[in-house]
C-alpha cells in the first residue's frame, strides 16, 4: 500500500494538469518507503503519448538524493488520453524495485484518476493508495 500526504498529491495532479497534453513526470523522494520530496521532473519526449527523464537531470536528482539518504520513493507520470495503468513502455521502462509507480489519467477534465502499481520484473500489481491530511 502507498500512503501518502494529500499535499503531494495535489502537486503530483497540479503538475500533470499543468502539463497536459504532453505527459509530466517525476519522482517523490523519501525515506525508509516514506514519501516526502516532491521533486518535478522534465519530459525529455514532450509527448502527449510518452515520457522519458532527461538523462542528465536524472543523474542529478538520483546523486542528490543519494546525497540526502534518500531514495525514489514514488515515480509519477501522467496518461493524457488513458486511464491511469501502465503501458507496455511503462513496464518495460521501470527499474526501481522499491518504488511506487504512480499513474495520474488528465483525459478528463473534471475527474483525476490516481492510482498506485508496484512493477517487478515485468509484472503489474495495482496498490491501495491511503491519503493522509
Amino acid at each position: 500500500m502507498l500512503t501518502i500526504s494529500q499535499e503531494l498529491v495535489d502537486k503530483i495532479v497540479a503538475h500533470a494538469r499543468a502539463d497536459h497534453p504532453d505527459e509530466a513526470c517525476g519522482v517523490i523522494a523519501g525515506r525508509d518507503g516514506v514519501p516526502e520530496r516532491f521533486v518535478k521532473m522534465e519530459n525529455a519526449e514532450r509527448s502527449p503519448t510518452f515520457y522519458r527523464f532527461d538523462s542528465m537531470e536524472q543523474l542529478r536528482v538520483w546523486r542528490e538524493m543519494d546525497d540526502r539518504d534518500e531514495e525514489p520513493v514514488v515515480i509519477y507520470h501522467s496518461h493524457t488520453a488513458t486511464e491511469a495503468y501502465p503501458s507496455r513502455t511503462d513496464v518495460s521502462y521501470a527499474s526501481e524495485p522499491n518504488a511506487h509507480y504512480v499513474l495520474v489519467s488528465t483525459r478528463d477534465e473534471d475527474k483525476t484518476e490516481f492510482r498506485s502499481y508496484r512493477i517487478l520484473d515485468g509484472e503489474i500489481t495495482e496498490e491501495e493508495v491511503r491519503f493522509l491530511p
